[in-house]
C-alpha cells in the first residue's frame, strides 16, 4: 500500500535516490544471506535487480547472452544460436527465445527421467553441446533449475558449469520458487556452484512472505544487461548517469517505468527478520513432510519423486488391469477433491505418468489442513475405486 500510494516511477536514479539505493542495499542483503558470490553484489561489476517476474530475469539475461555472444561472431550468427535447459524448465523460456528472436526450433529441451529425479544430466548436455557443434551451431545459454516447476527437481549446478565454462556459454539459475529455502543453511547446497553461474533468480513473491510483484535478479556483469537493454533519450540525460555515478535501473530490465518494489522487500527482512522467515520455510517444509509420510503409510498411493522442499508428487496406483497405467484414475481423483472446494491439488506428467501434487506454501496452512486434505484424498480415492 504504501509503495503504491507513494507513486515513485524509479526508472532512473535521479527520479528517486531512494528506491535505487534501497533496491541495491536490500538484494545486497539477500545476496549475503543466500552466500552468493562477491561478484554479484553492488559494489562490484555486477549487482542485483528487482523485475516483475521470473519470466522477465529469464528474459532480460538471455537478451544480454545473445548480444554478448554477437559482439563476438557477428550479428548474422543470430539464426545458428543454441539454448539448452531440461524437459521441465519453465515456459517462459521458450518464450524468451520468441521475443528474443531466436529459433525455437534451436531451444534444446532435454530429456530428463527418474533415474535422475529429473534433474538434467551433465552428460546428456554435454551430448547435445557436442552434437550442435559439428553441426555448426553456437550454444550461448543454459537455464538451470533449482525447483522445477513440475516435480520441484534440482539441476546439479557444479557439474554442469563445468560444461558451460568449457564452451562458453551463459549459465543461468532459475530458483524461482526454491530460491528462498536456501536462506536455511541446511537447504543452501542445493545452490552449491552458484558461483559459476553469470545470473541468479528467486521468486520473493513465491514464498518469501514478499507481495507480487518481486523477482530477484543477480548478475554478475552488469555491463552485459546494459548494453543490451539500454537507451538514452534526450529527455533522460542528466549529470549523474552521464557521469557514471549512479545504477539506472531503467537499463536492467525490459520497461523504462519500474515500481518502488524494493520497499515491500525492505519491510518484509525488518518485520520477520532471516530467522523469522527460515522459521516459515520450515514450517512449511515440516508440512509437507508430514503428508508425504501419510502417503507413505497408505499402500494405495505411492510417493513419485523424492520430496525435496514442500511439494509432495504423488498418485493412487491402479489396478493391475488399468489399460493406461491410472492417468484417468488420477485425473478422476484431482476433479472430485477439487470440487469439493475445501482443498485444491495440481497435476503435473512425469514420465508420461499423471501425478498429483500437494503443495505448502500459503502463510496460514496448518497441520490441519494438510490432515483434512488427506482425509478428503483418502475418501475420494476410495469411492473411484469401489466403483472401477
Amino acid at each position: 500500500m504504501l509503495s503504491a500510494g507513494i507513486n515513485i516511477v524509479g526508472f532512473s536514479w535521479i527520479t528517486s535516490p531512494a528506491a535505487t539505493e534501497l533496491e541495491s542495499i536490500v538484494l545486497d542483503w539477500l545476496a549475503k544471506a543466500l552466500f552468493l558470490p562477491q561478484d554479484f553484489l553492488s559494489n562490484g561489476k555486477g549487482g542485483g535487480v528487482i523485475q516483475g517476474t521470473a519470466s522477465e530475469a529469464v528474459l532480460v539475461v538471455l537478451l544480454a547472452a545473445r548480444d554478448k555472444i554477437l559482439r563476438t561472431v557477428g550479428r548474422s550468427a543470430l539464426p545458428k544460436l543454441v539454448t539448452y535447459a531440461s524437459d521441465h524448465v519453465h515456459s517462459s523460456l521458450l518464450k524468451a527465445c520468441q521475443i528474443g528472436g531466436l529459433d525455437p526450433e534451436l531451444c534444446r529441451l532435454l530429456k530428463t527421467d527418474s533415474s535422475t529425479n529429473f534433474a538434467l544430466s551433465p552428460d546428456v548436455l554435454s551430448e547435445a553441446i557436442s552434437n550442435d557443434i559439428a553441426s555448426g551451431l553456437i550454444p550461448f545459454f543454459l537455464c538451470a533449475n533449482v525447483g522445477t516447476t513440475s516435480s520441484t527437481a534440482v539441476d546439479p549446478l557444479p557439474a554442469l558449469a563445468k560444461v558451460t565454462k568449457t564452451n562458453n556459454i551463459w549459465l543461468h539459475v532459475d530458483a524461482a520458487y526454491a530460491g528462498s529455502a536456501c536462506i536455511c543453511p541446511e537447504y543452501r547446497h542445493f545452490i552449491d556452484g552458484v558461483e559459476e553461474a553469470d545470473s541468479f533468480n528467486m521468486n520473493a513473491h513465491k514464498w518469501f512472505l514478499t507481495n507480487f510483484d518481486c523477482s530477484l535478479l543477480w548478475v554478475k556483469d552488469r555491463s552485459a544487461l546494459i548494453q543490451s537493454l539500454s537507451t538514452n533519450p534526450e529527455f533522460l540525460k542528466n549529470k549523474a548517469s552521464e557521469g557514471n555515478m549512479v545504477i539506472d535501473y531503467k537499463d536492467w530490465q525490459i520497461p523504462l517505468g519500474r515500481r518502488f518494489r524494493s520497499l515491500k522487500l525492505w519491510m518484509v527482512l525488518r518485520l520477520y527478520g532471516l530467522e523469522g522467515l527460515r522459521a516459515h520455510i520450515r514450517n512449511h517444509i515440516a508440512l509437507a513432510a508430514s503428508f508425504e509420510e501419510l502417503v507413505v503409510q497408505d499402500a494405495r498411493f505411492k510417493v513419485v519423486t523424492p520430496r525435496t522442499f514442500s511439494l509432495v508428487c504423488f498418485r493412487l496406483l491402479p489396478p493391475p488391469n488399468s489399460e493406461d497405467n491410472g492417468n484417468k484414475l488420477n485425473h478422476d481423483l484431482l476433479d472430485l477433491v477439487n470440487s469439493t472446494g475445501s482443498v485444491f491439488i495440481t497435476h503435473t506428467v512425469l514420465s508420461g505418468e499423471y501425478i498429483l501434487r500437494l503443495a505448502v506454501g500459503a502463510p496460514l496452512t496448518e497441520v490441519r489442513h494438510v490432515n483434512a486434505a488427506w482425509q478428503i484424498l483418502q475418501e475420494k480415492a476410495t469411492a473411484l475405486l469401489e466403483n472401477l
